[in-house]
């Protein structure tokens, strides 16, 4: 990986730097380094002077993004990124499982910043368990029960499908980040906030939500979107990550495998995240 003042050459890119342009002072060739959602913006609008550059609406992004030409991600030999957009990996975290960390991770990482509910004594439910959400759950399967609560170390399981438990959690959380991509209601789970709660919408659901206005007037509950986080939020959940020792799960495979593993995303068949190992595909290829 290269890392330049110019612009960027998949999204969730970790690796090593190979060579630094002049002015490029924050990194050094043998550095470890991550690339996220996106490679670029405008660095001019209300949303970039605020630090929020995920929202500027010339964001460009790291992969399929449009700058000069389009942009290819992190499946190739080398990237060459500018240096603003690129993120310190901490020397604590290994590179495959720290990969989804620079979209999935600050995807819920920057939310609970934000909203504050990552303060003491706050109550948080994860709607979903899956890519973005397998931290805390509210989940329509119970069989995802004994892995949430056992080796994931949820607090509590919700089966949002089971009325009498969601009854009985109703207005228990201070928030609430939604994972999930696929159509559901979402009025059943604004009931279990406590009043001035947050719903952070995180998933991207093909159809629209359903949401009464009764919903959120009542309680004064309020519903927020959030997509990824600006690269200041990437670098403090990363810095947060290695210093408690918190990756992602993953499955590594190889290029050669890629079609293989997108068929078995279509079936949810991965616990959670593909990491494809671009570097070994190419040395085992030579």
């Amino acid at each position: 990986m290269q890392i330049c003042n110019a612009r960027a050459c998949r999204h969730e890119v970790v690796g090593v730097v190979t060579g630094v342009c002049p002015g490029a002072t924050k990194f050094k060739p043998g550095d470890t380094v991550g690339v996220g959602y996106f490679v670029d913006s405008c660095r001019s609008c209300h949303s970039c002077v605020a630090g929020h550059e995920n929202y500027c609406p010339d964001v460009v992004l790291t992969s399929n993004g449009v700058d000069t030409t389009t942009t290819r991600g992190g499946f190739s030999d080398a990237v060459v990124v500018d240096h603003r957009y690129v993120v310190h990996v901490p020397p604590s975290l290994p590179l495959p499982p720290t990969a989804p960390l620079l979209c999935a991770g600050v995807t819920v990482y920057s939310p609970m910043v934000r909203y504050g509910l990552n303060a003491p004594g706050k109550r948080l439910g994860v709607v979903g368990l899956g890519g973005l959400g397998h931290v805390t759950v509210v989940s329509s399967s119970p069989a995802k029960r004994e892995e949430a609560l056992g080796r994931l170390g949820a607090d509590e399981f919700l089966v949002s499908r089971d009325a009498g438990q969601m009854k009985a959690a109703a207005g228990t959380l201070d928030g609430i980040i939604d994972t999930v991509s696929a159509g559901h209601p979402i009025v059943p789970l604004l009931e279990l906030l406590r009043p001035l709660g947050t719903m952070v919408v995180v998933g991207a659901p093909s159809e629209p939500l359903q949401l009464p206005a009764y919903a959120i007037i009542q309680g004064g509950k309020r519903v927020v979107g959030n997509v990824v986080g600006s690269v200041g939020d990437c670098q403090a959940m990363l810095d947060f990550a290695g210093e408690h020792g918190i990756t992602a799960d993953v499955e590594v495979v190889g290029m050669g495998y890629v079609n293989t593993a997108m068929e078995r995303l279509e079936r949810n068949d991965v616990r959670y995240r593909f990491v494809v190992d671009v570097a070994g595909s190419l040395g085992a290829a030579a």
